[in-house]
């Protein structure tokens, strides 16, 4: 969750929605993200919206968090009450670092939205971890909450590189932590690289994915470096201690993802994810990707429903204060116009192995289409059958054949 949130029109104190967003609510799925904003240090590359503990400042604590999040939870379910989801289908608990919380104020949580709206008998319910931030015991406890997928920030498996990005955890311990969440009965297990750090070479990332492969997990998120504004690594680059990323790298690096990745039985249905199987794949981004409802629940977090989408107050101070003055903690939300919706479509849905349907494209887009079909930057089969899927060298390029499809 970047720490930049755009603007937009206030929100209500009371949370409320227009009619309009709540007519259908979960037509296409409905899932539930919290934020926790705990971090035991701050990475150089990141500029999530998360807290330490020097940061926090009085007004926020870690043991007070779980019952905020449910107060929030509560005003949601009085916000949806008269057009509640039919369902749960995933929830997602992402961060900083989610598991700083106790495993049991994580289970409490899960337990709110399942009172709250229920759980779909086959939900999907993730939380990010760090990899020193978990025990066999924790995780234990996580499983037979009723958290089915875990996500394991591994980033690499060079002790340098983790040293640049300022990574806590050692070499080796992500892919032992994997391991465990396997033995504690996890269905699926993901662990998330970072591709392109400054003095990464080409044997370090080839160790990262045979160390990802070996450890047995069914999903891998792969991501290249990208330096943001305000960070200890834009400062050091900003200084010329260390080099800026290298595009021609990273794709060098991507190219080398697929190949290891594909070779071990891997699939990629997203850009930057691959799963073994179809079961494996993450189904709560797959709601974002395909313009699902979702509410998000802690600091800065962000909800769409029907059309609507808000974000909440950064800090976890404010975000308490309002909730215990009985008002939503919604900063700003904006209406999506018909072509705001469309862009962001287009966005997302052509990412995915699945593709988009060429039938929502206007004229220009079809036609930006069929040059980047000539380019080979889409699949012939898939454009046959009327959908644009892009090419491996169509998913090194994109944003650029995004751009070719949009007016």
């Amino acid at each position: 969750m970047p720490g930049v949130l755009p603007e937009g029109e206030p929100v209500p104190a009371d949370g409320s929605l227009p009619a309009t967003a709540t007519r259908a609510v979960g037509a296409r799925g409905f899932g539930v993200y919290v934020h926790v904003p705990f971090c035991a240090s701050r990475c150089g590359y990141c500029d999530f919206n998360t807290y330490t503990a020097d940061e926090l400042g009085g007004g926020a604590s870690r043991e007070g968090y779980a019952d905020t999040v449910l107060a929030e939870l509560a005003l949601a379910a009085r916000v949806l009450g008269d057009a509640p989801p039919p369902r749960v289908d995933t929830v997602f608990v992402g961060g900083g670092t989610p598991t700083l919380l106790p495993a049991d104020d994580l289970a409490r949580i899960l337990d709110g939205v399942d009172r709250t709206w229920g759980l779909a008998a086959d939900a999907e319910v993730t939380t990010e971890a760090n990899p020193e931030s978990v025990t066999p015991e924790s995780l234990k406890t996580l499983r037979a909450a009723g958290y089915t997928r875990i996500s394991l920030g591994m980033q690499s498996a060079a002790p340098g590189v983790l040293a640049i990005l300022d990574r806590r955890h050692r070499a080796g311990r992500a892919t032992e932590a994997a391991r465990e969440a396997r033995d504690a009965g996890f269905d699926h297990v993901n662990l998330d690289l970072i591709y392109g750090t400054p003095g990464e070479s080409a044997d370090d990332f080839a160790a990262s994915l045979a160390q990802v492969v070996a450890a047995g997990v069914d999903h891998v998120s792969a991501y290249a470096l990208i330096v943001e504004d305000g960070t200890r690594l834009a400062a050091r680059m900003r200084r010329g201690e260390l080099p800026y990323p290298s595009d021609d790298v990273a794709a060098d690096r991507y190219l080398a993802a697929e190949a290891a990745l594909d070779a071990a039985g891997f699939s990629w249905y997203e850009v930057s994810n691959w799963a073994r199987t179809p079961a494996g794949r993450c189904r709560h981004n797959l709601l974002y990707w395909n313009g699902g409802d979702w509410w998000g629940l802690g600091p800065g977090a962000h909800s769409h429903v029907g059309g609507v989408r808000w974000w909440n107050v950064k800090h976890p101070a404010a975000y308490a204060k309002r909730l215990a003055a009985g008002e939503s903690p919604g900063l700003a939300r904006e209406v999506l116009t018909p072509d705001e919706a469309h862009t962001e479509d287009v966005m997302l849905r052509l990412r995915l192995a699945s593709g988009l349907p060429l039938a929502v494209l206007d004229d220009a887009g079809r036609a930006g289409a069929r040059r980047a079909l000539a380019d080979g930057l889409l699949d012939p089969a898939g454009y046959a059958a009327g959908r644009a899927v892009l090419t491996l060298r169509g998913r090194l390029l994109a944003d650029a054949v995004v751009r070719d499809l949009l007016p």
